[in-house]
């Protein structure tokens, strides 16, 4: 009966006992099978914490700083181009924003009267490549809509002969000191507005020497320009005291279109008398015209 109750049940509990101790003893119990990996709780490199692979810092973290470096350079250069490296063709492209608030530094190109001339825009000068990979168009077919027309502020120079009027007495001596003082210099301008005429009325300012020179005021002392008398639209820039005693200085002293004293008629006057003669020589009023035909038809 021992052997009947005993043995089967000995076989049975030996037999698990020693398949037991073969899966805890590893690969040295069983030589034909292959080690199990082993499990470790620590993260790896290319896994967060959390064990999501999407918000690991290895994964994607890593090029954020540099991205956000090159995304905010491209958009700080494109802003700083558009504020003070953008260049302007003309006057009217000139914004409003503008006025008053920024300066516009480029080269003369032409001087078409005593007291306005024409710049091409170099915003930036040399810092932005101006006379280095960068040059203005010397040719007037290139310069062509590409220069801005520069009314020089607070300031009236003899008038030149067009639209038919003759030139005033000195028009060609105040030209041909301005064009000898700015013509082909680097000039800055500090704009004020635009006027009637779509030019840009600016304060002019030249480097002469170790110098930087208004040119409104020293056309002034020289005696080629007198004070800008309008009633509407005169810009000064907070100088208009200065350019009068200015003014006076070189009235006293005779120079330029004072050599013969005051007694002159100034460009504001010769003006107005232009546009009064102009206003008295327009075309008769229709009914008048008519009348004139039905005389030469029915001869009455």
């Amino acid at each position: 009966m021992g052997w009947f109750w005993g043995t089967p049940a000995d076989k049975l509990t030996s037999t698990a006992i020693k398949e037991s101790s073969a899966v805890d003893q590893g690969p040295s119990s069983c030589p034909n099978s292959f080690p199990a990996p082993a499990l470790s709780t620590e993260p790896t490199s290319k896994q967060s914490p959390s064990g999501n692979p999407l918000t690991s810092w290895s994964a994607w973290g890593g090029s954020l700083v540099p991205t956000t470096i090159l995304v905010g350079g491209i958009l700080l250069t494109a802003r700083l181009q558009r504020k003070y490296f953008r260049r302007y063709a003309d006057a009217p492209s000139v914004p409003q924003a503008f006025m008053r608030r920024r300066t516009m530094f480029g080269k003369v190109t032409s001087v078409g009267d005593g007291d306005d001339f024409r710049l091409f825009h170099t915003p930036g000068g040399r810092m932005a490549g101006w006379g280095w990979f960068r040059h203005v168009p010397e040719s007037r077919t290139a310069l062509a809509h590409q220069t801005i027309h520069v009314r020089i502020a607070g300031v009236d120079a003899p008038e030149c002969g067009h639209f038919g009027r003759p030139a005033q007495p000195y028009a060609d001596e105040a030209l041909a000191w301005l064009r000898t003082y700015i013509l082909g210099r680097r000039v800055r301008a500090h704009v004020h507005r635009q006027d009637q005429y779509s030019r840009v009325v600016a304060t002019v300012y030249v480097r002469r020497g170790l110098f930087k020179k208004d040119v409104g005021f020293e056309m002034l002392r020289a005696g080629w320009a007198t004070i800008y008398e309008g009633k509407a639209g005169a810009e000064f820039g907070g100088v208009e005291k200065k350019y009068r005693a200015e003014e006076k200085k070189a009235k006293d002293a005779r120079r330029g279109i004072w050599r013969k004293g005051t007694a002159g008629e100034s460009p504001m006057a010769y003006k107005a008398r232009y546009k009064n003669t102009e206003n008295k020589t327009e075309k008769k009023p229709q009914h008048q015209q008519d009348k004139g035909w039905l005389k030469r038809i029915f001869g009455s």
